[in-house]
């Protein structure tokens, strides 16, 4: 495989840093390890809620040359009004929000000037833009997608996740529009990546030649490690860690706050639960209690992670690959996960972690582990020697120059 350093061009819907939640760590990891051997222009989308100077400089500082483009906010009257707008129009809410004249502008100038070997583009609610151009005489880009879920089928399990006749209407709606922009997403790049094989499989029974490359999630084994200073483990503290407006963490937490939980803490006297995360709302802040800590967002998740006896990841609804399970197993955590928590991350039931499904399995699961530290010890041990060798950021950064280095070569261009 040749050596020669590929030009970059990356958009994405939000900065990779400061990372807060799961998807901006995996776009971080990734430019980190592609920043370190290739050119890299990143052009990212920033919410009036987020600082763009910090923005630039968190990308400049992954060895990014650095652009952001103010996005629409994501709450409140602007928000309301694409979502009507989308009603009324064959386009799904999300590409409606996402289109903005700037970022077009952004993008022609950067093409228009450069010749690009790669556009990769973070989330189909970006694939619609124009990005098949380049300088006079130049060969044009190949496109990549990074896939972090299959969209549309995510916005289709909330449809029926109980959040409200108007809301449940409004998804019913939705997810269709965002499967046929999806869909044609898929059919249009040269390339798509998935994390997980399920996503992949789930891509191929819609789109059968669909070009695709399962780049899995991964984690920064050197940041989430095990170190001397961290506190000891309690052995009764359950966490559950992850940002509330991912509403598949709304969901299942909530779900595990009324259903399982009781069991547990009926089962096991000593047990208690801390939840992490930016944004927990009313109805998850209400269990707020003696043996219930909500934390909200907190600066480094590390030492909670040392501290706890175990963590949960109680999710019914979702795709892709959970992050909080492979930071967890860097640390070398006992987990316990509903089986979708843990779809596509392979790890062995009863020796990286436990499985468990229903509101008495996660309860029985938790408590075996918080009764026995022998074996809370040796899952963690196991999880974190998987995650080394399987799920590190350079592990996977080095499978996604491979796919690169192909689409190239099938372009006939040099790789």
């Amino acid at each position: 495989m040749s050596a020669e350093r590929l030009r970059l061009l990356l958009l994405t819907l939000f900065p990779p840093s400061p990372a807060t939640f799961g998807a901006q760590r995996r776009i971080q990891g990734l430019m980190r390890a592609l920043g370190r051997r290739h050119h890299l222009t990143a052009v990212s989308l920033v919410p009036p809620s987020m600082d763009a100077v910090a923005a630039e400089q968190g990308m400049r500082e992954l060895g990014a040359e650095a652009i952001v483009v103010a996005s629409r906010p994501g709450s409140g009257l602007p928000k309301r009004v694409v979502q009507l707008r989308s009603l009324l129009s064959r386009h799904s809410f999300e590409r409606r929000f996402y289109t903005l004249p700037e970022l077009q502008r952004v993008v022609d100038a950067l093409l228009r000037r450069h010749r690009h070997d790669i556009v990769h583009v973070e989330f189909p609610f970006l694939s619609h833009y124009g990005l098949r151009q380049a300088p006079p005489g130049e060969p044009l880009p190949r496109l990549v997608l990074d896939e972090h879920n299959v969209e549309f089928d995510l916005v289709r399990q909330m449809t029926g996740a109980g959040r409200g006749l108007v809301r449940h209407l409004y998804n019913s709606v939705d997810w269709r529009k965002v499967r046929r922009e999806e869909v044609a997403a898929w059919r249009s790049f040269d390339g798509v990546m998935f994390t997980s094989s399920p996503d992949e499989g789930r891509a191929r029974a819609l789109v059968p030649a669909v070009r695709s490359r399962v780049i899995p999630n991964a984690v920064d084994v050197d940041f989430f490690r095990p170190r001397p200073g961290d506190p000891p483990s309690d052995g009764r503290t359950v966490l559950f860690f992850g940002t509330f407006d991912y509403f598949p963490n709304h969901d299942g937490v909530l779900h595990f706050l009324r259903e399982a939980w009781p069991l547990l803490a009926a089962r096991h006297p000593g047990a208690r639960l801390q939840i992490v995360g930016a944004g927990p709302p009313p109805e998850v802040r209400a269990f707020q209690g003696p043996r219930v800590e909500i934390s909200g967002l907190v600066e480094d998740v590390r030492p909670h992670l040392a501290r706890a006896g175990a963590v949960v990841v109680p999710l019914r609804i979702g795709g892709g690959t959970r992050l909080k399970i492979l930071e967890s197993m860097a640390m070398a955590k006992a987990i316990v996960s509903t089986r979708l928590g843990a779809e596509g991350i392979e790890a062995v039931h009863e020796r990286d972690l436990l499985l468990a499904d229903g509101p008495e399995a996660l309860a029985a699961a938790l408590a075996r582990v918080l009764d026995d530290r022998g074996l809370a010890a040796r899952m963690g041990a196991e999880a974190r020697g998987l995650v080394e060798r399987r799920y590190s950021w350079e592990v996977a950064a080095e499978a996604l120059e491979r796919f690169y280095r192909e689409i190239l070569a099938r372009s006939g261009r040099p790789a």
